[in-house]
């Protein structure tokens, strides 16, 4: 099994499911990521689970040489995802299965949604920029759906699955969520701090609506997907 844009280490550390033989790969652009989700497996007593520096845009991988491939959260920030999905097919075996999860719009996500447009708001440019992969880029079923037929998959299915976010203080959820995005946790880092008080002000004024007496919770909606190599 391999896992794409797997960052600190997800479903690829449910390596007991592939079984006694079963071998994972873990996969990320950023070796420091794929260098963490590798410390995580060996902390959890995973000896099948190997790490992988890889692009989604050009698996440096041998043909038909997996059985699934994963990919949660990480398709939308490729650069061309058809040449990502194609990738995927070539990669799997005859028989073989992929599966992956997107964000439904921005709309449909204030978890996120309310940080990107909070900092637009605030800096004066958008966030991400115009023509730059963003969290919401294949947010829309029947893309998705197109891109995986399209690559050549059959049986596939494109479904809508509820992701609420529960954070326990304010503090928790601006960490985790400026955390999905290195450069702009790096940009949010970088300002003054009057410029940074001011945008906290704003951020705590813009999730005001979903503060619960247990702490912050959003609604989410992912598309997951899955198909199969013919």
């Amino acid at each position: 099994m391999l896992e794409l844009a797997c960052g600190p280490g997800g479903v690829g550390l449910a390596a007991r499911l592939v079984g006694p033989t079963g071998q994972v790969v873990v996969s990320d652009v950023a070796a420091e990521m794929t260098a963490i989700a590798a410390a995580r497996a060996a902390a959890l007593g995973l000896t099948n689970v190997h790490p992988l520096t890889l692009d989604l845009d050009d698996l440096d991988q041998p043909d038909q040489s997996y059985d699934m491939v994963l990919c949660r959260e990480g398709l939308q920030f490729a650069l061309d995802p058809a040449r990502a999905v194609a990738e995927i097919r070539r990669v799997l075996r005859p028989g073989g299965r992929m599966a992956l999860a997107v964000w439904r719009p921005r709309a449909r996500n204030p978890w996120l949604a309310v940080v990107l447009d909070t900092v637009t708001a605030q800096l004066g440019t958008a966030v991400p920029p115009p023509g730059v992969p963003g969290p919401f880029a294949l947010d829309d079923p029947d893309r998705l759906g197109r891109l995986l037929t399209g690559a050549g998959l059959a049986d596939v299915v494109v479904d809508q699955v509820p992701v609420p976010l529960h954070d326990d203080s304010f503090d928790a959820w601006l960490t985790r969520t400026t955390a999905l995005a290195g450069p702009l946790a790096k940009r949010l880092a970088g300002l003054p701090d009057p410029a940074r008080q001011a945008l906290l002000a704003r951020l705590q004024e813009a999730v005001r609506p979903y503060h619960t007496p247990t702490g912050l919770h959003f609604p989410g909606l992912s598309l997951v997907a899955t198909g199969r190599r013919t």
